[in-house]
């Protein structure tokens, strides 16, 4: 009997596991079957008629295109500052014994929790007062400085797992604290590195609010804000040109992603690293 219901249970959490797939699947397919259908409707249906039309609507126009570039200038600027950042300062947060090192930490901790809503009025104001607004420039660095609380939590766990040993092994060898971080810390903690920039990255490619509010001029868009533009007034949307869209603008992150696997499942193992 109590097999029975051990058995009943599981059938009951696979089912609930099918069905929470099956949501989020629906999506997916009504996304890939519109962006092949040149007859789209906000319905799931599989097209009558597959064609590249919507895609080849969508990589002809340059306005569109634009938004791409500047979506991967904003992100991947970020992503880059973000990374260099978060190692330079989760260093000393490592290695150092600090004495405000853990009201620090739970500073930073706190940090992660604030909603970046909470201060986009006064930011804003800063960006008026200073003449930043509508500057992409000034945009990223604020993306950037908005991630920087998370990254750091992050990579300094990430760091806490290279043996110092490593490091006064070449520091005796000459090495400064420099090289000692740029050949010794940072390529053990690759996997770390990786996945502190895909966060900041795919959260900063889907980031609608910040560009939203700080850039005015419509031709400086990122892609994240861009894909609104194909909600028109009175309800019409064009549904093929925005499934094409969609498909596109998932790409990025998810090929980041496959290599960021592919280079990471490469493996390295910690465990035997020694002082030599």
């Amino acid at each position: 009997m109590a097999k029975r219901s051990h058995r009943f249970e599981i059938a009951i959490h696979y089912l609930i596991l099918s069905i929470l797939g099956i949501l989020f699947l629906l999506p997916l397919l009504w996304m890939l079957f519109a962006s092949v259908d040149p007859n789209a409707i906000q319905a799931l249906k599989v097209p009558e008629k597959v064609t590249l039309q919507n895609f080849n609507s969508i990589l002809t126009d340059p306005g569109l295109m634009r938004s791409f570039v500047i979506g991967f200038f904003i992100s991947g600027g970020q992503a880059l500052l973000v990374v260099f950042l978060c190692i330079i300062a989760a260093y000393p947060l490592s290695r150092y014994t600090l004495k405000y090192k853990k009201s620090f930490m739970m500073t930073i901790l706190f940090l992660t929790s604030l909603p970046i809503t909470a201060v986009m009025v006064p930011v804003y104001q800063l960006f008026l007062t200073l003449k930043l607004q509508d500057s992409l420039i000034a945009t990223t660095l604020f993306l950037t400085a908005s991630s920087l609380p998370y990254g750091i939590w992050m990579m300094k766990n990430f760091m806490d797992s290279v043996p110092i040993e490593l490091e006064e092994s070449a520091w005796v060898d000459g090495a400064s604290t420099l090289r000692g971080i740029r050949s010794i810390v940072a390529p053990l903690m690759l996997p770390g590195i990786f996945t502190v920039g895909i966060f900041t990255f795919a959260g900063s490619w889907g980031n609608f609010f910040v560009p939203y509010i700080l850039i005015q001029t419509p031709e400086k868009m990122p892609a994240s804000v861009t894909i609104f533009q194909f909600f028109g007034n009175f309800g019409m949307v064009n549904y093929g040109r925005l499934a094409a869209f969609s498909v596109l603008y998932t790409i990025p992150v998810v090929v980041f992603y496959a290599f960021s696997q592919s280079y990471m499942s490469k493996g390295f193992s910690l465990g035997g690293a020694t002082k030599g």
